[in-house]
């Protein structure tokens, strides 16, 4: 394998990996996090959640997160570019669903949610109004970027086949 092939394959391999360790956290809010939270009473679950907002933001999540991003954004350029290599259709869908489905989806809503929840004191008469409402939307879109980064997984999966 020549040196100008061992760039894509691996960027591939990071991607694959790292869409599924980032659909991996999204499925533990989707499938047990959020409901944990929910049995609280709102001002516990606000503070909970604000205190993990507040720890995700550490360089191991940072790097998997952003990291799964930009791998993804060479890889949909070397697929574009390379569209007649087996395989490429994959790696351009993979990419994309990460991209969109997960990337793009948790800074357009998951993060504004997170930073309005940010800024409420947890017993307060606002703060309860609120959680209620970021509850489902934050678990509704939640559940799109842990289907899309999984679904980025198995797309570069088949990909690295």
């Amino acid at each position: 394998m020549a040196t100008s092939e061992h760039l894509p394959f691996a960027l591939k391999l990071f991607s694959a990996l790292g869409c599924g360790l980032i659909a991996g956290v999204f499925f533990a809010f989707s499938a047990f996090v959020m409901n944990t939270l929910a049995r609280l009473r709102p001002a516990q679950g606000i503070a909970a959640m604000q205190s993990i907002n507040i720890t995700v933001i550490n360089p191991l999540f940072v790097m998997a997160f952003f990291g799964t991003a930009a791998a993804c954004m060479l890889l949909a350029v070397f697929a574009l570019l390379g569209w007649h290599q087996p395989g490429a259709g994959y790696v351009l869908t993979g990419s994309l669903l990460y991209l969109v489905g997960t990337f793009l989806v948790t800074i357009v809503f998951n993060v504004p949610l997170n930073e309005a929840l940010a800024v409420v004191e947890p017993g307060s008469t606002a703060g309860e109004s609120l959680w209620a409402k970021y509850f489902a939307n934050w678990t509704l879109w939640n559940h799109i970027r842990t289907a899309a980064a999984l679904a980025a997984t198995a797309a570069l999966t088949i990909a690295l086949c």
